[in-house]
């Protein structure tokens, strides 16, 4: 699957005492690294500002990608079933554009291109509920992440879509065996 999608090329890094550092990273830095599993941004940084500062041992297993400039945006796509319901862009001058870290979110059109990669993302990981992070470049859209614990409190009012209620009826629906 991850042929048909354009993505970033990451690394994990599975030894909680090891230097985020991996010998399987050829090209030139920058880097950033946060651990597989976090919420509301709370541990990317930039490699030169690595720490340890989660405990667990799911936060000890990192994913390294190369540092892509995203001129002060990315885009946040909204996945429930087999419906890309909503898109933000979200914006900062910092590279971390994570609403819950200071970005700010607008409204982003959902095009061909974006339901497109947000679905087959999403298929990726086995569908159900999730976001896609996504980056512009040059050569289109870029897959960065697809997140099974979506924040969405900043996107509601500036979508307006009720992403909570899509979720219920999503839930619903798979209880129900109609999905």
């Amino acid at each position: 699957m991850r042929k048909s999608l354009p993505c970033l090329n990451i690394t994990a890094e599975p030894r909680p005492q090891a230097n985020p550092i991996s010998a399987s990273l050829a090209s030139p830095g920058p880097f950033t690294t946060q651990p597989i599993i976090a919420i509301f941004g709370e541990a990317a940084e930039a490699l030169l500002e690595h720490k340890k500062i989660l405990g667990s041992y799911h936060h000890s297993i990192f994913y390294i990608q190369k540092y892509i400039e995203k001129k002060g945006r990315d885009i946040r796509s909204f996945v429930v079933g087999d419906t890309c319901i909503a898109a933000i862009y979200r914006e900062s001058e910092h590279w971390i554009t994570n609403t819950a870290r200071g970005g700010v979110a607008t409204n982003c059109p959902i095009t061909e291109e974006l339901r497109e990669l947000s679905l087959k993302a999403a298929s990726a990981v086995g569908g159900g509920v999730v976001a896609i992070d996504l980056l512009e470049s040059d050569n289109g859209l870029l897959v960065n992440e697809v997140n099974y614990t979506m924040e969405f409190k900043n996107s509601i009012d500036v979508t307006g879509v009720n992403i909570p209620a899509h979720i219920v009826d999503y839930v619903i629906a798979v209880a129900n065996g109609d999905v």
